[in-house]
C-alpha cells in the first residue's frame, strides 16, 4: 500500500430497530485491520444511502429495489399493536387486526408495514415519525401498529403491546448496490449466515490459501514420483521372492540327495 491510498475499511449502514452488535462483534474478530463503521439511516433513505456509495451494505427492510440493489432476507419481524397499559386490548394475549376496527390507528408517514389497507379510524393528519406516533399513543390518542423491534426501541413505562396475528409484517435483510460487490461485502454475507472463519463458501484467509497451496505442491510433486516409476516394478520385486524360494528348494534337494545313497548290506 502506498501512502496516498487509504487503509481499507468497511461502512455498514442500519436502520432503526436493527442491532447489528452481533455481526460487529463477529467482524472485529475476524478482521481486527479492516475498521467497521456503523451508521443509522432512516427506512425510507437507507436505499439512497447504498446507492450514493454512503455505505458499503446496509441492513434495511424489505422491500428493495432489486435492479438496483442484491439482498439477503435475514429474518421476519412480528407486528405489535402498542397500546398503554390500561387499554382493553391488554385482556388478551394477542389481537387481531378485527379488535383494533374501532380504534385511531395512527400512520407515521415512516411506517415500515406497508399496509394495502388500514385498519381502524384514520387520524385527522399522520405524525411525522414513529417516534411522535407514540408519543400521541402515550397520550391516548390512538394505537400504533409496528415490528415489535420498533415498540422496543421506544419502550415506555406506560405503555405495552400485543402480537397481532394477522397484520403484515417487516423483513430485514442484508442489501448492497448490486454492482459494488466487493470481498470486504462477502466477508459481512459469510457473518451474518453463519458461515466459520474456514468455511469454504466465500474468501479464504490467506493462511488458509497458503495451506491450501503446500498441499497442493505436495500433491503435484507425489504425481511426478508415481509416473517415475518404471512398469513391472512390483513384478521384479514379487521375482525376487520367488527366487528366494527356490534357493530353499534346491537346500531340500541336497538333503534329499544324501537320503538316496546305497544302504550298507
Amino acid at each position: 500500500m502506498t501512502g496516498s491510498e487509504a487503509p481499507p475499511s468497511f461502512r455498514l449502514a442500519y436502520v432503526p430497530g436493527v442491532t447489528p452488535d452481533k455481526w460487529a462483534r463477529i467482524w472485529n474478530e475476524r478482521l481486527p485491520d479492516v475498521p467497521l463503521a456503523l451508521t443509522q439511516v432512516s427506512a425510507a433513505g437507507a436505499a439512497g444511502v447504498l446507492l450514493d456509495g454512503g455505505a458499503d451494505a446496509g441492513l434495511v427492510r424489505l422491500p428493495v429495489d432489486r435492479t438496483l440493489l442484491s439482498a439477503i432476507p435475514l429474518y421476519t419481524e412480528t407486528t405489535v399493536v402498542l397500546i398503554p397499559k390500561d387499554h382493553l386490548v391488554t385482556a388478551a394475549e394477542e389481537a387481531t387486526v378485527a379488535d383494533l376496527a374501532d380504534e385511531i390507528v395512527l400512520h407515521p408517514l415512516d411506517d415500515v408495514l406497508g399496509w394495502e389497507r388500514l385498519p381502524g379510524r384514520p387520524a385527522l393528519e399522520r405524525p411525522a415519525t414513529t417516534a411522535d406516533a407514540v408519543e400521541l399513543v402515550a397520550a391516548g390518542i390512538g394505537v400504533l401498529l409496528v415490528p415489535l423491534s420498533l415498540a422496543r426501541l421506544h419502550h415506555r413505562k406506560d405503555l405495552t403491546y400485543r402480537t397481532v396475528t394477522d397484520a403484515p409484517a417487516s423483513g430485514v435483510a442484508l442489501s448492497w448496490p448490486e454492482d459494488a460487490h466487493t470481498d470486504l461485502v462477502e466477508d459481512f454475507i459469510g457473518i451474518v449466515r453463519g458461515r466459520t472463519v474456514n468455511s469454504t463458501r466465500g474468501r479464504q484467509p490467506e493462511p488458509a490459501r497458503a495451506k491450501e497451496g503446500k498441499q497442493t505442491a505436495r500433491k503435484q510433486s507425489a504425481g511426478k514420483q508415481t509416473a517415475g516409476k518404471q512398469p513391472g516394478g512390483a513384478r521384479r520385486g514379487t521375482g525376487g521372492g520367488h527366487r528366494g524360494a527356490s534357493g530353499g528348494g534346491k537346500g531340500k534337494g541336497r538333503s534329499g540327495g544324501r537320503g538316496g545313497k546305497p544302504r550298507r548290506h
